[in-house]
């Protein structure tokens, strides 16, 4: 009799837990919801299209973008972190949201450790450091000696304050023992159009959105803020060789959705995302923003995630940089 109970309670879990199994071998039977936390249009929007045009052929669903902008993408990750882990949701998720806010807002309303299952990377945009056309230095030392120079009388650009062109400019700033003034701007367009203009001296500037910019002249760019010379512009030195050392910075990418996802999902949905990153027409769309792909699997995107968090934690505690 206890045997049999044993048995029939086993059974029972096994057609409590089918549902849940089926739902999981049928995944997807709708469209995602793919969040973007920024404005349609820019570097991140444009990225995540291609890479969503891609994947619907492996899912066989269509993945739907739904731009959420707004509180240094604090308004997305909010979202994605509170819906439900079935799979339909998933976002693009970058420095801000994995790095910088929970070290830039005292009352973050969501943990980027804890309330999201990561799912891949999708690459990084190098970061450059350039200045108006008519700055009075054309290269990198004579940059460096006119600032000295001139201290807080040189301003800089950037995409907003926490944002990574402000975070890179201000690790700079610790490294080299250089005094220049901050001027932020409501996104990376108008920064550029200031800078273009001469309204502005110098900005770190990403590639993905201030490429034809550069290759056109309307800025002059110094040095590259990464590891080795980027391949849209192998003419560039980057920071290290030129003797900054350890000031290397990109803005990556990578997809995430909400704590609690079920394994295979998240496995289905690497899969699929490194699929879409060996198409040749995502990696020209790469390519033509100077973005740079990363192949990692869930946990090597976390661990990159939280190594990220931890080197800005300390660049914004040692700059006083604070957003509430």
């Amino acid at each position: 009799m206890k045997r049999r109970s044993l048995i029939g309670a086993a059974g029972a879990l096994g057609i409590l837990a089918s549902p849940l199994a089926r739902a999981q071998e049928e995944y997807p039977r709708q469209y995602l919801r793919w969040v973007v936390p920024y404005p349609a249009g820019g570097g991140t929007d444009n990225l995540a299209r291609a890479v969503a045009e891609s994947m619907r052929h492996g899912l066989q669903q269509q993945l739907v973008i739904d731009n959420r902008p707004g509180a240094s993408t604090n308004i997305g990750a909010e979202l994605v972190a509170r819906a439900k882990p079935d799979g339909y949701t998933v976002m693009s998720a970058d420095n801000a949201v994995l790095a910088f806010n929970e070290h830039l807002f005292k009352s973050l309303r969501y943990s980027p450790e804890k309330d999201f299952s990561y799912i891949g990377a999708i690459g990084r945009f190098p970061l450059a450091l350039v200045v108006t056309p008519g700055f009075p230095a054309r290269n990198f030392a004579e940059f460096m000696a006119y600032v000295r120079a001139n201290p807080d009388k040189v301003s800089y650009a950037s995409a907003g304050s926490g944002s990574p062109h402000h975070l890179a400019m201000e690790l700079f700033k610790n490294r080299t023992g250089l005094k220049l003034t901050h001027i932020p701007y409501k996104g990376a367009a108008p920064a550029m159009q200031d800078i273009m203009a001469g309204q502005v001296g110098a900005m770190f500037l990403d590639l993905a959105s201030g490429l034809p910019i550069v290759q056109t002249g309307k800025v002059r760019a110094l040095a590259i803020a990464s590891p080795k010379r980027s391949g849209v512009m192998p003419q560039l030195p980057t920071l290290d060789e030129l003797g900054v050392k350890d000031a290397e910075v990109f803005a990556f990418q990578g997809m995430l959705g909400p704590a609690g996802m079920p394994e295979p999902i998240v496995t289905r949905l690497n899969a699929e995302l490194r699929k879409a990153m060996a198409d040749q027409s995502v990696l020209k769309k790469f390519t033509d923003f100077g973005f740079e792909p990363l192949l990692l699997s869930p946990q090597e995107f976390k661990k990159l995630a939280r190594a990220e968090s931890e080197r800005w934690g300390q660049v914004i505690r040692t700059s006083h940089i604070a957003l509430e």
